[in-house]
């Protein structure tokens, strides 16, 4: 392991957004299209496509940063399962980035306080949300993500009110999430360029992990997929094959 992350494949599919970024010492590459179901069918080609452009290989990589959740079912599903095939077939580390803290990074580097709360849009009526803090260069929770309704968090700003708020839940929710006076930032996103600084901070901190640790962080039990939902992780898994020549797990 190098003493610093100077080569590092990053992408999430958490969220209907699907982000890929890669990083080559000071040169950064990135792609951002539409995720949900489409996600399992363009995320390996355009991976392979950003490595192409750079001009290097999957083992000319440091570590494969992820994002881990919370999020959408299939979609984190869809992440965990390319980073483990990418991440065994080139014998590489992965690095679990909480997707809510992406959304804070993204925040932060549009212009927002570096004290926030990360509301993202969790259908069913609910949000995943946590209240995240950067200090001395890195991101910490000061609350820690749970799944809640608008009612929830409501009471809880009250007597706590938040200085920013940053996510899709702004606009799904509206006028519904009372957050005062805080800045809002409702276009921020798991953008992969900002997991970069992120994955950076984990890799010198030693959270590289082996791919068989790069696991989903679900808030939401979920008993069943949908037939979509299974088509959508086939269809995923038939392009890691095919990328990879080899078998995904």
């Amino acid at each position: 392991m190098t003493a610093s992350l100077t080569s590092c494949l990053a992408f999430d599919t958490a969220t209907e957004h699907l982000s890929i970024a890669l990083r080559v010492g000071d040169a950064i590459w990135s792609h951002e299209g539409p995720g949900g179901a489409l996600a399992s069918a363009t995320l390996i080609p355009g991976i392979m496509d950003l490595l192409a452009q750079a001009g290097i290989g999957l083992p000319d990589l440091d570590a494969i940063a992820f994002g881990r959740g919370p999020g959408a079912f299939t979609g984190l599903r869809t992440a965990c399962s390319v980073a483990q095939g990418l991440a065994f077939g080139a014998d590489k580390p992965v690095l679990p980035i909480d997707t809510l803290l992406a959304v804070a990074e993204d925040a932060r580097i549009g212009g927002a306080c570096d004290d926030l709360w990360v509301v993202m849009d969790a259908r069913m009526d609910e949000i995943y949300a946590a209240h995240a803090v950067f200090e001395s260069g890195r991101w910490r929770y000061a609350v820690v993500p749970f799944l809640g309704s608008p009612q929830d968090l409501n009471e809880r700003w009250r007597t706590e009110p938040p200085l920013a708020l940053a996510g899709s839940a702004l606009s799904a929710f509206g006028e519904r999430l009372d957050g005062g006076a805080a800045q809002r930032w409702p276009a921020a996103l798991p953008r992969a360029r900002a997991m970069l600084p992120l994955a950076a901070a984990l890799w010198s901190q030693g959270g590289a992990v082996d791919a068989a640790q790069a696991l989903p962080l679900y808030l939401r039990d979920k008993v069943a997929q949908t037939m979509a939902e299974r088509a959508a992780l086939k269809a995923s898994k038939d392009a890691l094959v095919t990328a990879t020549g080899g078998v995904a797990t």
